[in-house]
């Protein structure tokens, strides 16, 4: 299928040309067959006008693929799910957790730090094979927005703050690694460059290549309960209210579904969506 000559308006504002490649290629990345791509391309672009945004686009491709094969599109929809972990941040903080729990990680949520100036709250300590790594998560709510250079700076200092008191002061020295920055959009250039000159570890929605966020989902298989298409707004607002922030944990206890007062029809349909993910 050619492309059509059509500017579309990314979450960010900037103006691109439409690609119907770059469609195809994050339906295929779901799993959807090369039917049902041929399928969404042909609706998408009979639609298209000059300034659709990507949202537009992306929310009509994922009703199309909803249509022809739920759990497919649950996965497509990831990137949108982990912005619904928001808006206070603490749901990505446990998900991140979570992630490096299943990866071999002992690991701890909101521990107080002491700095040689001042003491820090960290959003996840996690230590492994002796080495401990502390975290800080920058969740963002809103798409199109970066995690500029003020980002790393400033986690930066804190982990220098921290590394200083336990080089210097601190009785028991902790076995301080590296300081980790976390995000679930993506990092700006200079971003990029300050973390790799400080040392900074950096993980995001698609960096490292190969061991982003994304890539981590997929190789564990925990994924957030807002992938699901089958709960519904206030019922997804209702778990990550009581921090049932993954559908691995929703599957091992059922009493929230019985508590949302969900049908048993229902529940069964919402847990096999979840199973087949989870499996995945």
């Amino acid at each position: 299928m050619q492309n059509k000559n059509i500017t579309i308006i990314k979450a960010s504002g900037e103006k691109v040309d439409f690609s119907s490649k770059k469609v195809a290629t994050s339906l295929k990345r779901a799993g959807a067959t090369e039917e049902m791509v041929q399928w969404i391309l042909n609706k998408i672009e009979e639609e298209l006008y000059v300034g659709i945004s990507t949202k537009e686009i992306y929310n009509r491709a994922f009703n199309l693929l909803k249509k022809k094969n739920s759990f497919i599109a649950s996965k497509y929809k990831l990137k949108k799910a982990i912005y619904e972990l928001g808006p206070t941040g603490f749901p990505f903080e446990k998900f991140v957790a979570a992630i490096l729990k299943n990866t071999g990680y002992k690991v701890e949520i909101g521990q107080i730090l002491q700095g040689a100036c001042v003491s820090h709250e960290i959003d996840v300590m996690a230590q492994k094979d002796g080495e401990l790594f502390l975290i800080e998560c920058k969740f963002h709510s809103l798409e199109g927005s970066n995690c500029d250079v003020k980002v790393p700076l400033y986690i930066d200092s804190r982990y220098r703050d921290i590394v200083r008191f336990n080089a210097q002061k601190a009785k028991k020295k902790l076995p301080i690694k590296q300081g980790w920055v976390v995000t679930n959009t993506r990092f700006t250039e200079d971003a990029l460059a300050y973390g790799k000159c400080s040392c900074l570890h950096l993980l995001s929605w698609d960096y490292p290549k190969g061991k982003a966020i994304k890539d981590q989902i997929d190789s564990t298989g925990l994924y957030p309960i807002t992938v699901s298409t089958l709960l519904t707004s206030r019922e997804k607002q209702f778990l990550l209210s009581r921090d049932v922030v993954l559908c691995l944990e929703l599957i091992n206890d059922h009493f929230f579904l019985d508590h949302l007062g969900i049908s048993d029809t229902r529940k069964e349909k919402i847990l096999k969506e979840m199973e087949s993910l989870c499996k995945h």
